[in-house]
């Protein structure tokens, strides 16, 4: 298998399936077009990653002897993609847009094996405690929210501003672990 992200959190998803994996980050950039759904989005970039890690690592094959496997997340609020922050201060205001309020956390994810593709995407809504100035400023400055989507990661300093979850806790992470596990069953099987 291939994992098409440098993402260490996705690493670490991946080796709940297996352990026999490389790591080939996709290194193009994300385009997404004007008006398009957060569903929509985390589909069509985890399809960009796969198709361009495909074509470097197996240039002009129609099937392929690997299984790439790559996926993309976004925060949404109110029809607003939060990708990644591209600053402390960007960061500071994603925090206040989540502040004190529920969004979605989507995850697209494309796998390729041989001839076959498959593309999913899993929401889960996250509700945060309402956020003093105080506690964003503290949260940026410890730099945790600046490679994640939203500015914040669950799993680190940012499961102090979570109130509740519903759905899959590592589709926040960045992989939806399960429902990845099932779908590679589906898609690998002859």
């Amino acid at each position: 298998m291939i994992l098409a992200s440098q993402s260490p959190r996705r690493r670490e998803l991946l080796g709940l399936i297996t352990e026999d994996f490389e790591i080939i980050p996709a290194q193009g950039e994300e385009i997404l077009p004007e008006g398009i759904s957060p569903r929509e989005a985390v589909i069509l970039l985890s399809q960009q990653k796969a198709a361009e890690v495909r074509q470097r690592k197996f240039p002009g094959m129609e099937e392929i002897p690997d299984t790439i496997i790559a996926a993309d997340t976004v925060v949404a609020v109110d029809g607003e993609i939060l990708g990644k922050p591209r600053s402390r201060e960007n960061a500071g205001e994603m925090l206040r847009k989540l502040s004190g309020r529920k969004h979605s956390v989507f995850t697209g994810v494309t796998i390729i094996s041989g001839i076959r593709t498959s593309s999913f995407a899993e929401e889960t809504a996250v509700e945060f405690y309402p956020l003093t100035d105080e506690e964003i400023t503290v949260y940026v400055d410890s730099g945790d929210p600046m490679d994640k989507a939203g500015a914040y990661g669950i799993q680190g300093r940012g499961a102090l501003l979570v109130k509740r979850i519903e759905g899959d806790y590592y589709n926040v992470m960045g992989l939806p672990a399960g429902r990845l596990y099932r779908e590679l069953k589906l898609i690998q099987k002859d």
